[in-house]
């Protein structure tokens, strides 16, 4: 394969990007700030939930592959010759060596504790001797690897609290489930007839196929399958949702009931605490990397 780098302000990003795809039988193109690790670098990340401050970078480098030199070459010719690409500049065309592309991705990701005995292992790993409970997950399209200092902490809270309260998990909600990881935490310490749900159908078919390959059953389905009362609520997402969704949680907690909440800034617990104050009283019960885990009970 063969790397096409060119430089472009914001404004010819879209339509050079198009063009690549579309027209001139790129494999891919990625967008980077031209001007990174210099003092003209800008970032482009908001709040979670919230839009970015900015839509573009001034000046981004795009990085396109081909299959061959030859179409690679062609490509920027055709782009500079255009009357609406002035001010695009080719910065280099390059082969790019052959990896393993699988075993270097799958290097990124170790197998995660979440407890001294409890652990989310990837496939291609071995289990670890100590581990007791053990949630097989690969990365794939939807939200939850255990890596997240969220979904890490909702995990730890169902470990933590399995012993004293799993007797009575006898149905367990997973609200937003993405990936399926908590429901099947879930499942794993003895919660019962679990229904997760997700507005995604690609987390609906994710979170069934990582449940089938752990042994553990659910319920999955969008959110209009979540019916009824749960004794445990789970729903890892972020704060805005969260808030407009307090009503419909907080309504299916079962009386004595637990209500666990992940996806949530540090400076945005008092917004919560309001929102679902009419129902149930929440409290920090964890934090970890300015993100913070918020539990409620409701009262019997």
């Amino acid at each position: 394969m063969f790397e096409l780098l060119l430089t472009a302000p914001q404004s010819l990003v879209e339509p050079v990007s198009e063009a690549l795809m579309n027209e001139l039988e790129a494999l891919s193109v990625s967008v980077e700030d031209a001007d990174a690790d210099t003092e003209a670098e800008h970032a482009l990340f908001g709040e979670p939930g919230m839009p970015p401050p900015r839509a573009g970078w001034d000046r981004s480098t795009l990085k396109a592959l081909f299959q061959t030199e030859a179409q690679a070459e062609e490509a920027a010719t055709l782009l500079l010759a255009q009357e609406w690409a002035q001010g695009l500049g080719v910065q280099a065309l390059s082969a790019v060596v052959e990896q393993d592309w699988v075993r270097l991705t799958q290097s990124q990701f170790s197998p995660v504790a979440i407890t001294p005995e409890f652990w989310i292992v990837p496939t291609w790993h071995e289990v670890p001797e100590e581990a007791r409970a053990v949630i097989r997950l690969d990365p794939g399209l939807a939200f939850g690897t255990g890596t997240h200092p969220t979904t890490r902490m909702c995990l730890n809270w169902i470990a933590q609290q399995a012993p004293a309260l799993s007797s009575s998990w006898h149905r367990v909600l997973d609200y937003g489930c993405g990936s399926g990881i908590l429901a099947i935490g879930a499942g794993l310490h003895g919660g019962q007839h679990i229904d997760a749900v997700d507005i995604d159908p690609a987390a609906v078919e994710s979170s069934a196929l990582n449940a089938q390959a752990n042994g553990v059953t659910l319920n999955v389905g969008l959110p209009d399958l979540a019916q009824g009362e749960y004794p445990l609520v789970l729903a890892n997402i972020l704060a805005i949702p969260l808030k407009l969704l307090a009503p419909v949680l907080c309504g299916h907690v079962a009386e004595g009931g637990h209500l666990v909440l992940a996806g949530i800034l540090e400076r945005q617990a008092a917004e919560l605490q309001q929102a679902y104050a009419p129902w149930i009283a929440l409290e920090v019960s964890n934090t970890d990397d300015g993100w913070i885990l918020m539990t409620g009970q409701r009262r019997a």
